[in-house]
């Protein structure tokens, strides 16, 4: 008698776990079509215009002024976020070098900061999706098993229908979302090892200028 009343208590909430389940199935699916939206822009407005070549970039700016480091690192290919967070460091010529030493470490902490967040939302999809798309494969089998022994096949296709759609949903989410992160990643660690190249040759220029002075 208790047994029985546990197994519908866990088959009711079973079956009250499906429609959320689909739903939130149906909310990774939209924002992976986001994030590939967004993975789309990204290329076409910033990777697709990154032209900057670092050891050449390096080479222009030995034994240069603050007011033309400035120039060079404006006119350069850099990202717009790269360049603002050279620039940041370039003209706090008048800090102490170890203030300036912790400043830079400051702007490449916050460029890492902002590029994990956006990689975090795909990390978080590609994990979860195939989680929920597990649930939604599991929770209609039992109405479909018992449909099977009472003989209602429409019943146990109905069922079966949803588990391989959810199945698909959820894979299909997690694949995407694991290639868009790879990909970003990628691009964000070429992007961080660049900056941190200027920011040092910056920091050993600014040394060398209160050397001179």
């Amino acid at each position: 008698m208790f047994s029985e009343a546990v197994k519908n208590v866990l088959r009711a909430v079973s079956s009250a776990l499906q429609i959320p389940t689909i739903v939130i199935l149906l909310l990774l699916i939209l924002v992976t079509v986001i994030m590939l939206g967004s993975l789309l822009a990204e290329y076409l407005t910033e990777r697709r215009l990154l032209k900057a070549k670092i050891p050449l970039l390096i080479d222009q700016m030995q034994e240069k002024t603050p007011w033309e480091l400035e120039e060079i690192i404006k006119k350069s290919g850099l990202l717009k976020r790269q360049k603002k967070a050279a620039r940041e460091l370039i003209i706090r010529t008048g800090l102490p070098d170890a203030t300036r030493e912790a400043l830079a470490r400051q702007l490449i902490f916050e460029e890492e900061n902002r590029y994990a967040k956006i990689t975090r939302i795909t990390d978080l999809v590609a994990k979860i999706a195939p989680m929920f798309g597990l649930m939604g494969t599991l929770i209609p089998l039992g109405p479909g098993l018992m449909a099977l022994g009472q003989g209602d096949t429409k019943t146990l296709s109905g069922s079966l229908l949803i588990a391989f759609d959810t199945t698909v949903a959820g894979l299909i989410s997690a694949a995407a979302s694991y290639i868009i992160s790879a990909i970003r990643k990628r691009w964000y660690q070429e992007y961080m090892v660049g900056l941190e190249t200027i920011m040092e040759t910056i920091l050993e220029e600014q040394s060398r200028g209160d050397k001179r002075l």
